[in-house]
């Protein structure tokens, strides 16, 4: 679907599906494993552009966080229907276009990337060009805040807090097996051979698991016990725990650390009760009430049966079931 448009959701708003529109082909990027590459250049372009503008602070910019394959998508589109909100579907070509460090995936950039930024990878001028095209954004998108949903910046909070000050977070958490078998399953799905490269979930080449495994889990002290297998775990499953433990841990991490920035989101809970997840945020974010916004949610929203196990190596398995109890699970 282009843009997470579908027959309901532009029934409920022509000027949502407007405002999605513009965020799909002026806005996000095309990442590796998708069709019409051939748009970056020109959004970058656009970008460059953008950042050249008058400045003028954006207000208090939404992220989503958290683990993808989580219910993230879902929780921006349903937010998307909200009057204020412009929702920029992981518009990695925007940070990559700030910092041509931090592309893990390898869609915009074959550059050496880091899993891990902090207050001193950001600068003024990062902040000046970001607050531009998110301003640009939301001129174009007839909206008043933006929401950038980009689940990697679970890793980065200090970072974009840098950036943008009064930045808020829906850390959005999610039963891991339930997350895992849905990574797994679009691997599967959309993972594909281009010319010499394999391009999925792990971006080119298995890019995002090798930083994975160098920047994080082989230097973390938190992580020692999984040094002894860490080069075995080549499946899907098992890999995406790996990916899932260490995101929950940093988002709780964040959490402590930035309680007046974050917001935890339990997927569970907004699936079993819409409105009132929905009110919830809508408090936190300081976003007005939007019946419209709840409505829909209401309506795409269902509970989903729970997935089963699946086989890890102990040390893994270890830390899952210890990362599902810090999230209530």
């Amino acid at each position: 679907m282009i843009a997470q448009l579908n027959d309901l959701y532009i029934k409920f708003s022509k000027r949502r599906t407007y405002s999605r529109l513009i965020s799909y082909f002026m806005f996000e990027g095309r990442p590796l494993t998708t069709k019409g590459q051939w748009i970056n250049p020109i959004i970058k372009t656009l970008h460059n552009f953008f950042k050249y503008l008058p400045l003028k602070k954006v207000d208090a910019p939404i992220y989503i966080i958290g683990t993808g394959r989580s219910g993230t998508t879902i929780l921006g589109v349903i937010m998307s229907m909200h009057k204020q909100i412009g929702f920029l579907n992981e518009p990695k070509i925007i940070w990559n276009s700030i910092n041509p460090n931090e592309d893990v995936i390898g869609s915009y950039s074959k550059k050496q990337a880091s899993f891990i930024l902090d207050e001193s990878h950001a600068s003024k001028k990062q902040s000046r060009s970001l607050n531009r095209i998110y301003n640009s954004y939301l001129k174009f998108s007839l909206n008043s805040r933006v929401l950038d949903k980009y689940p990697e910046l679970v890793f980065r909070v200090p970072y974009v807090l840098k950036l943008v000050p009064d930045a808020k977070f829906l850390f959005l958490v999610r039963n891991g097996n339930d997350t895992c078998n849905s990574i797994d399953l679009w691997s599967k799905r959309l993972g594909k051979q281009n010319e010499n490269e394999i391009h999925d979930w792990w971006g080119r080449d298995n890019r995002k698991w090798i930083l994975l495994k160098d920047q994080i889990i082989k230097q973390d002290p938190d992580y020692s016990s999984l040094l002894p297998i860490i080069d075995q775990v080549n499946n899907h499953k098992e890999m995406a725990a790996i990916e899932w433990i260490v995101s929950m841990n940093y988002g709780l991490k964040f959490e402590k650390l930035y309680p007046n920035s974050i917001y935890r989101v339990k997927y569970e809970n907004l699936t079993k009760d819409p409105v009132k997840e929905l009110n919830n945020i809508f408090s936190f974010c300081e976003l007005e009430s939007d019946q419209r916004t709840t409505e829909y949610g209401s309506s795409i929203l269902k509970e989903n049966p729970a997935k089963s196990d699946f086989t890890m190596h102990e040390e893994v398995k270890n830390l899952f079931i210890e990362t599902n109890k810090k999230l209530g699970y």
